[in-house]
């Protein structure tokens, strides 16, 4: 079920709150939880199985963990005894802890990497393995990393163990952030899931918040959409350079767009049923380096990433050469995590060559010169929209004769590229355009918090005009691709 569906908009969404809302503190996590579970198998149903065993699977791997490393078993008091106690309190819960991540990840190495690993064996030994008729559970990537970030953080004492497998399945299912984020960490939610206040400031807060994450879906992301589909589903020998550039533009902003206005939705629910969550893009496209975008983009997944990996390698604590290293590793598992692709690869690994980049020389050092500020962002435009198409991409093939046209270096077919931009792009598409690239400045940030009566006022009725206009599409347009639902 997407959010920018009617049937969730209109259906699922006022029911819910309607139950929610009305019904006592008490009965608000069980609500929440078989609403969770209601809108995965709408979807979903073959897959719901999976989901509860991955909630099954870190439940008891958490509680064995807890119970070994605390010494929760009966052993008399000789030294003998002491001793084999202190080697099971610090060997056994580490065996668990990797058993656990094991299972976590086979689980999702199968459904996401299994054909890709094997298509690549074939081709390097001429094997002649078949493929398996294999189909990615929705959201299995996000809701394994937060697992993960559970079993984790139990094993080494950032939170308490739930005992209740209830609701650690609210955790881990909770709908919201189910499909596609943003990745919650247990030790920033335990509480919230214990003990949470329900208000109309929140709610009223929450609503804002959605209206602005739909809009930024349906009007703006699936308009960029439709300007990017159409240009990369030609041969780039066959498009003139400024159609190259639109493109690669379109697909940028529809990127951007679409998942920030995916996680605004799911920020925005969160906070009607009483949770916050993290915020998860803080304008990314002003950045004046890699490094600074990656703090500004998907900050959820770069600081999951960093508290899991990035620091248990050792972080910046052993000198230049092991941190660059660690940061190579980092953002080649940030491509792999997107998808079974080497074009998501080569994309993690363009990232994370800038960001090697940027700490030999320093480039991601703020300065409030302004020229080389500009000249900065400039750089980081260019990074950063290269790699999107790399990302867009569907082979390496494609989007190297793609970034070749870009910058006028692919032999064109002359009497081939006849389109002018006006086919790839009608006005209100390019009205829409010039709009996106606005709203990538934080000119309107925070507006939904203005105290203001007459400020107030006016930003609730451009709310509602937003509210009904992306309505009115979501009843009128069969073009709604969600990016974010095949990672």
């Amino acid at each position: 079920m997407l959010f920018s569906s009617m049937t969730f908009v209109f259906i699922f969404l006022p029911i819910l709150c309607a139950i929610y809302l009305l019904s006592k503190k008490e009965y608000h996590n069980s609500i929440l939880l078989v609403a969770s579970i209601i809108f995965y198998a709408w979807g979903e149903p073959r897959y719901l199985a999976i989901m509860l065993l991955s909630i099954i699977i870190n439940w008891l791997g958490a509680i064995l963990i807890y119970k070994t490393k605390n010494g929760h078993y009966n052993v008399s008091n000789n030294l003998d005894n002491v001793a084999i106690q202190s080697i099971k309190q610090t060997i056994l819960p580490k065996v668990i802890l990797i058993i656990t991540i094991i299972l976590n990840l086979s689980n999702l190495i199968y459904f996401k990497y299994f054909n890709f690993l094997i298509e690549n064996f074939n081709t390097l030994f001429h094997g002649h393995i078949n493929l398996l008729e294999v189909v990615m559970p929705l959201g299995i990537s996000f809701y394994t990393f937060q697992a993960l970030s559970y079993v984790i953080d139990v094993y080494r004492g950032d939170c308490k163990v739930q005992n209740n497998i209830y609701k650690l399945a609210l955790y881990i299912c909770l709908f919201p952030q189910l499909i596609a984020g943003p990745i919650v960490k247990y030790h920033d939610i335990e509480e919230q899931i214990d003990s949470r206040e329900v208000c109309f400031e929140k709610v009223d807060e929450g609503v804002k918040r959605f209206i602005i994450g739909l809009s930024k879906k349906m009007l703006i992301a699936n308009t960029m959409g439709a300007i990017a589909d159409k240009i990369f589903a030609q041969d780039p020998h066959t498009f003139s350079h400024c159609i190259a550039w639109l493109g690669s533009i379109a697909y940028s902003l529809q990127l951007f767009f679409d998942f920030s206005g995916y996680s605004d939705m799911a920020i925005g629910l969160g906070l009607i049923f009483g949770f916050r969550f993290m915020e998860n893009f803080n304008y990314p496209y002003i950045s004046k380096s890699i490094t600074e975008f990656w703090r500004r983009w998907h900050i959820s997944l770069s600081t999951w990433f960093k508290e899991y990996v990035y620091i248990p390698l050792g972080g910046n604590r052993n000198g230049k050469i092991k941190q660059l290293r660690n940061l190579g590793i980092v953002f080649l598992l940030t491509g792999i995590w997107h998808g079974a692709n080497w074009t998501f690869i080569i994309w993690g690994i363009w990232h994370g060559f800038f960001i090697i980049i940027e700490k030999i020389t320093g480039l991601n050092n703020e300065t409030e010169n302004r020229i080389a500020n500009f000249f900065k962002h400039i750089y980081c435009i260019l990074a950063f929209v290269i790699g999107w198409v790399i990302f867009r991409a569907d082979n390496m093939k494609y989007a190297w004769d793609y970034l070749m046209n870009m910058f006028g270096l692919l032999h064109l077919r002359p009497n081939e590229f006849l389109y002018s931009i006006q086919y790839y792009a009608d006005r209100f598409e390019i009205i829409t355009f010039v709009a996106a690239i606005l709203c990538c400045i934080p000119i309107f940030k925070n507006m939904i918090k203005i105290q203001n009566k007459i400020a107030r006022t006016a930003i609730n009725i451009w709310l509602l005009i937003l509210f009904i206009l992306s309505s009115a599409t979501i009843a009128a347009n069969t073009y709604n691709p969600f990016i974010y639902f095949r990672f």
